[in-house]
């Protein structure tokens, strides 16, 4: 793999970033941070949380902040303001003349800064996060109308990594899933990573994580991540309130989102709103300790390119209960370190959940598994790779247009 020899200067554009919570802008934040402790000149272009623009230089990544305005329906995110971004990104490229730019989506933001950079001759890579169904709920599409805003935000999609030097995926799964839509180029699957080192087995803490969030002790189950229709959390309720008679177990949720005051009242139309737990926006710094409280995973979502969430679990030495959709299938074998369940059944779901809270020996060694599969996704690799695909596309030519079709590879 080819490596570096020198401080790169790179630009990252995203549409989302911290305190944005969602998996795209946490890995955009891991990646920038990464890099600069690498030693890389690393800049973000990325909308204000303030709403008026600003720069912020006194950290190892220097953030660019462009004026932003609040998401229709979606009050805790805001988007970039098409007036003046375009000149603004324009004068950045300029100024920073980066080796390369990597952007992270194909909206607004990312999508000037891409054509930004082409204009310039600077080499672009394009990581896609990209999938219909985390919009339709946002964006409040009718059910009847999904399908066809899909395959239109789709082409869009297509149209705009076409410009790219090279793009890349977090999965296998993320990238077969470009090739069905469409894209005939190279895709390079590499995964977001994550930090093994903040993330480990601590079941020593188990009683005093469950101290910090309020939780009796009993078996938990716990799910990170947002309260959205995506990622259908109502089905673990339902899982959990089949498998109560059997087993004293509770499901602690870290996260916010539309569908909590939905998801309140359907526990208390099971009978289970005292073994639900709504832990609301926990802050990245605690996140390890709400592994460390829970005994498995539980993830019924339909809609993950990777599942950031899943990994960390895995990496804490949970035991895994996922539906088999999308790239939710890569981090899970069967039997070894959890347990697969077709998506929306929650009667087979229970079953799964009442097979990861067996036994305490069969469970400690469902958990050394995940460990050891979390060891595939180390940030530090991640890094290493994105690192050698900047030096690819340098190497290839600044900003040179790529032919239309190419061998579409998965790495």
């Amino acid at each position: 793999m080819a490596q570096p020899n020198r401080s790169l200067s790179v630009l990252i554009a995203s549409d989302t970033y911290p305190p944005d919570v969602n998996g795209a802008g946490y890995f955009t934040h891991r990646l920038a941070e990464g890099l600069a402790e690498r030693g890389h000149r690393v800049h973000v272009v990325c909308p204000s949380e303030q709403g008026d623009p600003y720069v912020t230089a006194g950290g190892r990544v220097t953030e660019h902040r462009l004026r932003s305005a609040p998401i229709p329906f979606q009050p805790s995110m805001r988007a970039a303001l098409p007036l003046g971004m375009g000149g603004h990104i324009a004068r950045l490229v300029r100024r920073l003349d980066p080796d390369v730019v990597h952007t992270q989506s194909h909206f607004t933001l990312s999508r000037s800064a891409l054509r930004r950079a082409r204009t310039a001759g600077i080499p672009v890579v394009l990581t896609n996060h990209f999938m219909p169904d985390n919009l339709y709920a946002h964006a409040r599409v009718p059910r009847s109308m999904q399908r066809a805003a899909g395959s239109l935000a789709w082409r869009d999609m297509i149209r705009v990594a076409a410009e790219a030097d090279h793009v890349t995926t977090p999965t296998p799964r993320a990238a077969e899933l470009l090739r069905d839509q469409g894209f005939a180029r190279e895709i390079e699957a590499i995964s977001c990573g994550i930090d093994l080192e903040r993330f480990y087995p601590r079941a020593r803490d188990r009683a005093a994580a469950r101290a910090r969030f309020g939780l009796p002790e009993r078996d938990t189950l716990v799910f990170v991540g947002r309260l959205d229709e995506e990622k259908r959390i109502d089905v673990t309720i339902r899982a959990l309130a089949r498998i109560v008679p059997e087993r004293d177990a509770q499901l602690a949720l870290a996260g916010t989102g539309q569908r909590e005051g939905e998801l309140r009242a359907l526990a208390a139309e099971l009978g289970v709103a005292d073994r639900v737990f709504f832990l609301g926006f926990v802050p990245d710094e605690d996140l390890p300790l709400v592994y460390a409280a829970a005994d498995a995973f539980a993830i019924a979502g339909v809609a993950e390119l990777q599942s950031i969430a899943t990994l960390e679990a895995m990496s804490t030495g949970l035991p895994v209960v996922a539906a088999d959709a999308m790239a939710l299938p890569h981090l899970v074998a069967e039997g070894r370190n959890g347990f697969l369940f077709p998506a929306g059944s929650s009667v087979l779901m229970a079953d799964r959940l009442l097979a990861v809270l067996g036994p305490d020996r069969e469970r400690a060694a469902l958990g050394r598994a995940s460990r050891e599969l979390a060891l595939e996704h180390d940030h530090h690799r991640s890094l290493e790779r994105f690192e050698a695909v900047y030096t690819r596309v340098m190497g290839r030519g600044r900003g040179r247009v790529r032919p239309e079709a190419e061998r579409v590879m998965v790495a």
